[in-house]
């Protein structure tokens, strides 16, 4: 059995379809877990003092995985082990396990060097991590970050190999990985947590995370790349790092505006911690689907036709790009807001996860949708910049507004506390005038704010320096979109109210029933309103189905990317 396992994951999946249907599955898997995952944590723990240490918990580890283990990403080693395997087929690639035997001397140092002095100053760092937090939970905080510290260092370990799992196409175990690290949070969730509590769910990630590495090594071997200390050749580093850094940047300011932001909510009450993340990660799902999905598609492209000087074919690219990302984004912000109590209910509430925790969930998830265009078309112009290679004006745009982001939910929250005119608005608005801790909306609504805002400036820029010649298009089909999309969300609205009078929404099944059925009515509505408009970005879709899209050359992320 263990033989079988193990030649599975030394399988070669060299055809493009076997590889894109794997990659495919395995990516639904893994979003399949990752609800299991927050279903499990909203069940057995609920939204609590110990919940809001486990997310708490991340902050640190994130923040060093996105600026320090992101620097040695799959996306930029993959090239230099591609030339030095060209260059060394005859001694057996002995280059490319000397360049690999270097990147892993130097990142065990470093990981180590930033681990321990991490550990050393938890006190102090978990302090401004939670202002909220005191005398248990404060120390509470302390361990279970330095249990997650393991976390970034495996997974940065599993970057560093999953480069060599791809170059010899292992594409199973490549797929595969981030379904182990979800069963091994699952794991401490179901079984860690009852012997060790917080603590139980600490040795999970750390868990998800072993696994996520080991996967690795068994394709190492087969290859014999397995590394070892060398000596370091600081010139191929110094490579590396340049071409990492921009985007090391770019992840490490996202995490330091959602550190800022896990810090102001444990000011706020017990549990809102928990109900910022469990929200965070619902509307981080179409990001990824949808704006990621595009962004990490369009880039190799983009960046072949700005270096062989075909700039209207990289215009082309970016345009038609963004009209597709809003076609897809543009529906789920409306179903999102209209559909938000279904959704939080039926991924969430059972267990500890009481109906209050449901409407302010989805109060918090309605406040993040808002952005969810925005957020996915930062991702496509910040990719275009970098296939152009000006890496530093996106990033300077993205650090002005992720400071705008923080100053944002700051001040709302303020006047939300002092202004009780603007707290029964909003209140009103989102329906949650009986609950209390409504206070933490002002935090999505900051993000969002500033996120749109973020995605204004970069659009303007990236007009001004690419697009100055073209009008319209993208207007065209935002208001097309906007058009079905407010069709859509109205016939929803309508419908969640007919089958509210059938289903007994007192239930699992009645409350899915009535938000899945009033959905798929919506959508109908929506189609309709796309063909009487004969919309453009509708029928490529169409069009690219009948040409079975599955056929065609995959791309792979990194896995930071998925």
């Amino acid at each position: 059995m263990v033989k079988k396992f193990f030649s599975i994951l030394n399988r070669e999946f060299s055809g493009i379809n076997e590889a894109a249907f794997l990659l495919g599955g395995f990516a639904l898997i893994s979003q399949i877990l990752a609800l299991f995952r927050d279903r499990a944590l909203a069940h057995f723990v609920g939204p609590s003092a110990t919940l809001d240490t486990y997310y708490a918990g991340f902050v640190i580890p994130d923040l060093i995985f996105n600026t320090f283990a992101s620097l040695v990403s799959i996306t930029v080693l993959i090239p230099f082990f591609i030339e030095k395997l060209d260059h060394d087929r005859e001694n057996n690639g002995v280059q490319a396990k000397s360049f690999l035997n270097e990147i892993f001397t130097a990142f065990l140092c470093m990981m180590i060097g930033v681990a321990v002095i991490a550990f050393v100053f938890m006190p102090y760092l978990a302090h401004r991590v939670a202002p909220g937090f005191t005398g248990d939970q404060l120390a509470k905080l302390i361990n279970t970050s330095r249990i997650m510290l393991l976390s970034p260092i495996l997974l940065g370990f599993s970057n560093l190999f999953g480069t060599v799992t791809q170059i010899f196409k292992r594409f199973f175990v490549y797929a595969l990985a981030p379904v182990f690290y979800n069963l091994g949070i699952i794991a401490g969730i179901i079984f860690f947590r009852p012997m060790f509590g917080v603590y139980g769910l600490a040795f999970g990630v750390a868990l998800g995370a072993l696994l996520h590495v080991s996967l690795q090594i068994p394709v190492l071997i087969k290859h014999r790349f397995i590394p070892h200390f060398s000596k370091v050749n600081f010139a191929d580093l110094k490579k590396v790092f340049m071409l990492s850094l921009p985007r090391t940047l770019a992840l490490a300011l996202n995490s330091i505006a959602i550190a800022v932001i896990v810090s102001i909510a444990s000011t706020i009450r017990e549990g809102s911690i928990s109900l910022f993340n469990f929200a965070y990660n619902l509307q981080s799902v179409p990001i990824s689907i949808i704006g990621v999905s595009y962004s990490v598609a369009a880039f190799p492209a983009l960046a072949h036709a700005f270096s062989t000087g075909q700039i209207t074919n990289f215009k082309e690219q970016i345009v038609n790009a963004s009209r597709q990302i809003i076609f897809w984004s543009l529906p789920i912000v409306f179903l999102f807001i209209v559909l938000r109590a279904q959704i939080v209910r039926v991924i969430l509430g059972s267990g500890s996860f009481s109906w209050s925790n449901t409407r302010l969930t989805a109060a918090a998830l309605a406040l993040f949708a808002i952005s969810v265009v925005a957020q996915s078309l930062i991702v496509l112009f910040t990719r275009g910049y970098y296939a152009a290679g000006k890496t530093r004006r996106p990033l300077v745009v993205n650090l002005v507004f992720t400071a705008l982001e923080i100053i944002f939910a700051i001040l709302l929250l303020k006047y939300f506390q002092s202004h009780a005119e603007f707290r029964y608005f909003i209140e009103s608005l989102l329906r949650v005038e009986d609950v209390p801790g409504t206070a933490l909306l002002m935090l999505p609504l900051g993000y969002s704010l500033g996120t749109i805002l973020n995605f204004f400036g970069l659009w303007f820029l990236f007009k001004y320096d690419f697009l100055k010649d073209r009008r319209g298009s993208l207007a065209r089909t935002f208001f097309e979109v906007f058009a079905a999309s407010f069709f859509m969300a109205f016939v929803a609205y309508l419908f969640l109210g007919l089958f509210g009078r059938i289903f007994d929404i007192n239930t699992f099944w009645g409350i899915l029933g009535q938000g899945f059925l009033s959905g798929i009515f919506g959508i109908f509505a929506g189609i309709v309103v796309f063909v009487l408009l004969k919309n453009q970005e509708f029928k490529e879709v169409i069009a690219t189905f009948r040409k079975k899209f599955w056929k065609t050359k995959i791309i792979l992320p990194s896995q930071t990317d998925l």
